[in-house]
């Protein structure tokens, strides 16, 4: 049996004969999505080729495998595997700062950017992070939402909340009477007393909250059309209410743009659970009466179909952009190495991070500090200030008009 085979019975076997098609299809759709030809500089070209697509067959099927076995360990990202596939390219030892990933950008020199967030892209629009300091209470209902503010105003107040890891959103779930914080992402919990994830949910609803300044500086990136893949741990939907269509998104932990019935797995827009999340129902199937769970990944579950893409998009990277993210929870945290050597890392954190911190790289790029203000410095450099300003009042008049 060839060797690109059996790995690629392993996906067939997780995800059925649907769901493998249907990563095949848009995986083709990767490797030839309007990327024609090498961006300067460049050496190594993905092709829509059988070889090729057997070879990211291999690579898809051993990140299945690897997400199933991996256990307690941290597990390796066999996305590396699939960078070796596509080459190393030109591994050039010049240190590089934070104005030269500009003029990359700037110059399309980079124009097939992958973009990691975690939830301190979010803090500043009033959502608290999970593993960040307690947030009052009245913070998860005093939410951003008369316009999308520009960064140097509205966000400081949060700044100095995310910084202990004893507090935060779970501290916050004290209040539901919970066994443990964590249970109110449990499945078994969740059988037993849905209630309170769903009076979570009621607080967490997407259009309580407004995207911000570094939403909106990835929604350019989509513009310009150099965005290739945004995988978000969040799942707040923000990325959406941007303007960040659902094809450059990799939800890794969900979201609450769909939803899926517990017992007899019919599929449901988010948008039909609202009604009843709203006045505190419990969503029913008008089928078989279960309930119905918005998709967001529970503790134990695998992770989204879409997160598979993650084989070929990061080979395929020319930039990786990294912010507001711990870069400690698994499979997400491992996709940081699984960019060529070549490929300029930027990270923008309030902390040194991951791999950054205990294996850099020769073009790593650190920005360390408020997030808002290093979103803002770059955006100054690359010259889009006013672009920025002009997205984000337009967007705020679309969003005050769903309000009303």
């Amino acid at each position: 049996m060839a060797r690109w085979v059996r790995p690629a019975l392993c996906v067939l076997r997780l995800w059925g004969p649907a769901g493998w098609r249907s990563l095949y299809t848009e995986v083709r759709g990767v490797l030839g999505e309007g990327h024609q030809g090498p961006s300067p500089g460049r050496t190594n070209v993905v092709t829509t080729s059988l070889w090729g697509m057997r070879k990211v067959s291999c690579a898809v099927g051993l990140a299945a495998l690897n997400s199933g076995i991996a256990g307690g360990r941290r597990p390796i990202s066999f996305s590396a595997s699939a960078s070796r596939i596509f080459g190393s390219g030109n591994n050039s030892k010049k240190k590089l700062f934070l104005q030269d990933i500009a003029e990359l950008i700037r110059a399309r020199a980079c124009q097939r950017v992958v973009v990691m967030v975690g939830a301190g892209i979010s803090t500043p629009s009033g959502i608290p992070d999970f593993r960040c300091p307690a947030v009052p209470s009245s913070s998860l209902t005093t939410l951003v939402r008369s316009t999308a503010l520009p960064a140097s105003q509205g966000s400081e107040p949060l700044a100095p909340l995310c910084r202990s890891p004893r507090s935060g959103l779970y501290s916050n779930l004290q209040r539901y009477d919970l066994p443990y914080p964590e249970a109110i992402f449990e499945l078994t919990f969740f059988y037993h007393n849905p209630k309170p994830f769903f009076t979570l949910a009621k607080e967490l609803h997407p259009r309580s909250y407004r995207p911000n300044v570094i939403h909106y500086f990835l929604r350019l990136l989509h513009d310009k059309e150099l965005l290739l893949r945004l995988y978000t741990q969040n799942i707040d939907g923000l990325e959406r209410v941007a303007g960040i269509p659902a094809s450059k998104l990799v939800e890794a932990h969900g979201s609450f743009a769909s939803a899926t019935c517990t017992v007899c797995r019919r599929a449901f827009p988010g948008e039909d659970i609202w009604v009843d999340v709203m006045v505190d129902r419990i969503p029913r199937c008008p089928v078989c009466t279960g309930i119905v769970k918005p998709d967001i990944v529970f503790f134990g579950e695998t992770l989204p179909q879409r997160f598979l893409l993650h084989v070929v998009d990061f080979p395929m990277a020319d930039l990786l952009l990294i912010l507001g993210t711990s870069l400690e929870v698994e499979p997400f945290a491992s996709l940081s190495e699984a960019v060529r050597s070549s490929v300029p890392r930027l990270l923008i954190n309030r902390d040194l991070v991951g791999p950054f911190a205990w294996r850099p790289r020769s073009r790593d790029v650190v920005q360390l500090g408020d997030m808002v203000h290093s979103v803002e410095r770059l955006v100054e450099l690359l010259g889009w200030t006013e672009e920025l300003q002009d997205l984000m009042q337009q967007e705020a008049e679309k969003l005050n008009g769903w309000d009303r």
